[in-house]
């Protein structure tokens, strides 16, 4: 496969991560009220932090394009600060843990969401 494959399966990733974090907020908001609404939100902001992160590792790693000193630093530390951001949104904001983690599978949602389309829409070379 060419690298404009995994370009565009990327790009709907990354749109669908949005759209899932988007619609999850939505139903959030209307089905349980504005704090587990948020709460997802802010899981699903996280993981699309991570996500970006995640990301950028591999391009280092496959010499696509070489992150800056700082990138590099934030990769490297990520999970703590994802374990940061979390520990203040649960902890100190005072959000529901449930609703935060459940953002943070967003991406997850997203590719398999990405793997049912390219079960339906193959690409032929």
């Amino acid at each position: 496969m060419d690298s404009g494959f995994y370009d565009r399966a990327l790009r709907r990733i990354r749109i669908l991560t949005v759209v899932l974090g988007l619609g999850g907020t939505l139903a959030l908001l209307s089905l349980e009220g504005s704090r587990a609404g948020i709460g997802f939100l802010l899981g699903a902001a996280l993981s699309i932090v991570n996500f970006q992160g995640l990301e950028m590792l591999a391009n280092a790693l496959g010499g696509a394009r070489k992150p800056g000193l700082l990138a590099g630093l934030l990769i490297g530390l990520r999970y703590i600060l994802l374990g940061i951001a979390l520990y203040v949104i649960v902890k100190i904001l005072g959000f529901a843990a449930v609703p935060v983690l459940a953002g943070l599978l967003a991406p997850f949602g997203a590719a398999l969401l990405e793997i049912l389309y390219e079960l339906i829409f193959p690409v032929h070379a």
